[in-house]
Parts: structure tokens; sequence; C-alpha cells
């Protein structure tokens, strides 16, 4: 499970999108980018489908994702 909560490019609100963690200042739901990176689309597709979220936000995500899956050994 990923904390989002130390991720600046995404915001959660009980009121919107049913307390989902989306891309801040949209109603796009962080795992829409997960769900169609895995369906086999680019970031900049991501971006042009999903106005309002940045390559930037995008990046942020991606980076995020990273550290909180990486394992330690």
């Amino acid at each position: 499970m990923i904390d989002w909560s130390t991720c600046k490019a995404v915001e959660q609100s009980l009121g919107h999108v049913s307390g989902a963690w989306y891309f801040r200042g949209t109603r796009i739901p962080a795992a829409a980018l997960l769900e169609n990176l895995e369906d086999g689309i680019n970031i900049e597709q991501f971006v042009q489908w999903f106005p309002g979220v940045t390559a930037n936000q995008v990046q942020q995500v991606l980076e995020h994702v990273a550290k909180s899956t990486a394992v330690t050994i």
C-alpha cells in the first residue's frame, strides 16, 4: 500500500473522488495513472487524455511510487 500523504502532486478530500487520492487541482485519481501505464500508454498520452494533469505531476507520482515500493534487504 502506498502512503500518498507525502506526495505533493496529489491530494485527498472525502468529498471528492470518493475519498481516493487524486492529482492536485483535478478530479483524476492517482490510480488512473498506474492503471493506464499498465495498459501500455505513455506519459505524454496520459497528460493529453487527462487535462489538468501535468507531466511534472506525473513524474512526481512515479518517483513517489518508486520510493514507496522499493525493497530494502
